[in-house]
């Protein structure tokens, strides 16, 4: 149903760029509008995790993935004062590849994956507003142009005016946590392709090389009664990030003693959206299901997204229909992944005493006795696919 259909996206990160693949690679014509006036290197550290990979895959991209970030090997949870193993879970089964990928590489994949299949973006278009119409969507840019398109796909993220067009607004609330996220330069290859979290009490580190061991991302945690400002691109003075890590083990110490630019975001929690399409609008990755970052599953969830939207979006001559069956498709997993997420923290950073010492003991003996089992709990999460049979 999508040949040669004229479908809009809105935002050229990863859920907007992955979704116009997949819709183009089905025959519709598509643009992509992005408020940015040039695609840069910005961002840092991706996890994609098997869920994600078999999007990327199933558009013709896996290779390139692979190519751009070698697959995983463990993640690790480790003590922060002494940096000692708690639980290994690897991650080296072959028909679950996990990758470390910068952004910036992630979009340059999606991107090329994009022009390939007859993808067009256009740079430089801020939209400010969104308003549904009876046969098509009016959007209105900062510049004062308007212009009515056939059908819209939001991706435009976290504070997005599509979801503004299908929701009432709801205020988010600061969660107690702050994060610090910048990348280090290495130069190491011999570094294990392996993510490792350093958990403290009401505080946690987590680190992986990128580039083949060119960079070392960096996304560390703490929990503070005021509160920073949303988003991810606020500076912040490295010195702070070292302060509040001064206690973590001495590889912490000496990585962090080299940060150079350091960014510092408040997290916040936003409820996943109500209205997810109606009429000639449909929402996808941030702008329906904003998550936190402690299960690294917001780029998964939008490749994930992109997927079912364009298969229903195919499937169904109405569109309402194709947004009914894509909703009622992804609901109750994202909501899953979003909640899951938010409890992950206090897993992170219990505060030292009965209780964390038991909790670290069973996860000890878990590993060592049945490490299969415990890296199991993750099935529901990893070994979804989308794809399957599409």
């Amino acid at each position: 149903m999508l040949i040669g259909q004229e479908i809009t996206v809105l935002g050229a990160g990863i859920a907007g760029l992955a979704v116009a693949t997949a819709l183009a690679q089905r025959g519709a014509k598509v643009r992509v509008l992005d408020q940015a006036d040039a695609i840069r290197e910005v961002g840092a550290g991706l996890q994609i995790s098997p869920n994600g990979a078999v999007v990327l895959k199933a558009l013709g991209l896996g290779d390139a993935l692979a190519e751009a970030a070698p697959r995983a090997r463990a993640v690790v949870l480790r003590d922060f004062r002494r940096g000692a193993q708690v639980f290994r879970m690897g991650l080296a089964r072959a028909d679950r590849p996990y990758h470390l990928v910068h952004r910036a590489d992630l979009i340059e994949i999606l991107r090329r994956g994009a022009k390939a299949a007859g993808v067009t973006v256009e740079l430089g278009r801020r939209v400010v507003a969104v308003t549904p119409e009876v046969d098509g969507v009016r959007l209105s840019c900062a510049d004062g142009h308007t212009e009515t398109v056939p059908l819209l796909i939001g991706a435009d993220g976290l504070h997005s005016p599509t979801r503004a067009a299908l929701n009432k607004p709801v205020r988010p609330f600061f969660t107690g946590q702050v994060a610090w996220r910048c990348t280090i330069p290495l130069d190491a290859p011999d570094t294990p392709p392996e993510a490792s979290v350093h958990m403290g009490p009401g505080r946690h580190i987590v680190t992986y090389p990128l580039r083949g061991g060119a960079l070392m991302n960096v996304v560390a945690v703490e929990e503070r009664d005021g509160w920073a400002a949303e988003g991810w691109s606020h500076r912040d003075d490295p010195a702070n990030l070292r302060a509040a890590f001064a206690d973590f083990a001495p590889e912490i110490r000496d990585l962090l003693y080299r940060a150079g630019e350091v960014y510092l975001w408040g997290l916040f929690r936003h409820p996943v959206a109500k209205s997810w399409g109606q009429g000639r609008v449909a929402l996808l990755g941030d702008a329906a299901h904003p998550t936190l970052p402690f299960l690294a599953q917001g780029a998964n969830m939008a490749l994930e997204d992109a997927w079912v939207l364009a298969a229903t979006l195919a499937d169904e001559e109405d569109t309402d229909t194709a947004f009914a069956r894509y909703e009622a498709a992804r609901r109750a997993r994202c909501a899953r992944i979003v909640e899951a997420a938010s409890k992950n923290a206090e897993n992170y950073h219990l505060r030292p005493g009965p209780y964390r010492a038991a909790a670290h003991a069973a996860l000890r003996l878990g590993a060592r006795l049945a490490p299969q089992a415990v890296a199991g709990r993750f099935d529901w999460l990893y070994g979804h696919d989308v794809t399957a049979g599409r």
